[in-house]
């Protein structure tokens, strides 16, 4: 039951009591779990191409590009914190005066990583300096009473706090001359293969919070690039809508208030940003999240991939829109509907229903016609090394339709041990690179909303003030929200992926010059 405040609060939300219910009940009744028949594969869902095919689909891009309008869709809106979960640890475990620094790193592993590796971090100058402004005596200190002291300086709200910081803002990659932001080094990266006519666009998906660091780091940076590269640049930004929220509820099914008494709203994961990710309209999108970035040098090669990937969804839209035309023509042949119904199967990854088979020709056309035309996207598939990541698996849904998806390890019953064996033969994962075409046929944009599967929403368990919560997070982005979308995966290698989910990550090789 909500109160007169509850229901201004929910208007206020921009929701409806209509909506929040039908959350409720969503929640109460529990994760329904993704139905996996098997995993895809190389020849079974993956395509593998070789040195001569990749080059052919990079030239065949080329040779396209320039006629396109290209986008670089970032979501951007994490924050730093997660990426320095062990160091708060640090701060609130470590006492240097009862326990020497050696002692402590033996029980926490990613502690003595981190201070092995200090001097390599592309912030380490700018946190010893500071720490030399506040603590004067520095270099004077005990290694222990250093430690504390620089990860103090670092994460201090006070000081640089970078705790707070997007991660798309803070110091990624150390070069001779400076140090770049993983924000930086995307607009950098965009010219190599997210650009057309000398022009690069980029859309950052962020924090509103967050949004006047952006455009003043933008506003430091964006001249300068322009004029050392040659093209113009066109950036711009969005937020996940507030009325994209969910509620939480307690354990025991009942409504979570805050200590003031009000409802509590949740972001309810990447699968919102499907409202900025229709707002856009170009040609071409490619998706890629904000910290999978590495220094120039290595870019230049793993680009390449991204172009092979572009490369393939031109291809295969040019035969598609092909098809669709001659669909729509009254001339046409029985063998052309079947030539067509083969490229649906074979090149689309299209699951046929097996009533297809009694169809009359107009039905078939009708049905054909339907299934082709959609959202296409390509997708990098990597292989399995033990990353986290969702993957590549042909699932059957409620209505008992075949399609091919990636899908993230929450929507899965593990405990089931016909679905484990399933995941525990997967060969690929994902790692968000994709490249996506939202026009049809004529050239009219797609409406993405109407090719979500809600039903792939998930329930997660939070902490909220020492109460456990339930809430749910909406279909994944490239999950759920894509479940309707014709689908192609193609395999990358593995060296196209480098996160950093914590700091430490950032003194892999990849991310070092």
């Amino acid at each position: 039951m909500f109160t007169e405040k509850d229901i201004e609060q929910i208007k206020n939300h921009g929701l409806t009591v209509e909506k929040v219910n039908d959350q409720i009940k969503f929640i109460k009744s529990g994760l329904v779990f993704s139905n996996l028949l098997e995993a895809a594969t190389i020849g079974n869902g993956i395509l593998r191409k070789d040195k001569q095919q990749q080059k052919e689909f990079i030239d065949f891009y080329e040779s396209k590009r320039n006629q396109l309008s290209v986008v670089k869709f970032v979501p951007a809106s994490g924050a730093a914190s997660r990426m320095f979960k062990f160091l708060f640890q640090f701060l609130n475990e470590y006492d240097p005066s009862k326990e020497t620094i050696e002692a402590y790193s033996e029980k926490n592993k990613a502690i003595s990583v981190f201070l092995n590796g200090l001097e390599k971090f592309p912030f380490y100058e700018t946190v010893r300096e500071k720490a030399l402004q506040t603590t004067p005596n520095f270099d004077g200190l005990s290694l222990g009473e250093q430690c504390f002291v620089f990860v103090k300086t670092m994460l201090d709200p006070n000081q640089l706090n970078y705790g707070f910081y997007p991660k798309g803002l803070l110091p990624f990659h150390k070069y001779d001359t400076h140090t770049s932001t993983a924000f930086k080094e995307h607009l950098y990266e965009a010219i190599m293969y997210a650009s057309s006519n000398n022009k690069a666009n980029l859309h950052f998906t962020i924090s509103e919070a967050h949004k006047e660091l952006f455009k003043k780091e933008l506003e430091l940076i964006k001249n300068d690039i322009e004029k050392e590269t040659k093209t113009a640049f066109e950036i711009s930004f969005s937020y996940q809508s507030k009325s994209t929220d969910t509620i939480a509820i307690t354990a025991k099914d009942e409504l979570y208030r805050t200590p003031k008494g009000d409802l509590l709203f949740r972001p309810s994961g990447h699968g919102a940003l499907v409202e900025n990710l229709n707002a856009l309209d170009f040609d071409l999108i490619f998706i890629k999240n904000i910290d999978n970035i590495v220094v120039m040098e290595q870019n230049i090669e793993i680009s390449n991939y991204r172009k092979m990937l572009a490369g393939v969804l031109l291809k295969i839209q040019a035969q598609t829109f092909k098809y669709l035309n001659r669909l729509e023509e009254d001339d046409i042949s029985e063998d052309e509907i079947n030539n067509i119904e083969l490229f649906a199967v074979n090149r689309m990854n299209i699951n046929i229903d097996d009533a297809y088979k009694d169809f009359s020709p107009n039905e078939k056309i009708t049905y054909l016609f339907d299934k082709l035309n959609r959202p296409i996207r390509i997708c990098g598939m990597v292989k399995n090394e033990g990353e986290p990541g969702g993957g590549p698996f042909w699932v059957k849904d409620t209505n008992g339709n075949v399609s091919l998806q990636i899908v993230e390890f929450a929507q899965i019953d593990i405990d089931n041990p016909s679905q484990k064996n399933i995941v525990e033969e997967a060969t690929h994962f994902n790692p968000t690179d994709l490249v996506c075409a939202v026009r049809d046929y004529k050239g009219n944009k797609f409406n993405l909303t109407k090719y979500v599967d809600p039903k792939a929403a998930f329930m997660t368990i939070k902490s909220q003030n020492g109460v456990d919560i339930k809430a749910l997070e909406l279909p994944g982005l490239w999950n759920g929200t894509m479940a309707h979308w014709n689908s192609i995966f193609v395999e990358t290698p593995v060296s196209t992926f480098n996160p950093v989910k914590t700091v430490n990550d950032l003194l892999r090789p990849e991310h070092q010059v």
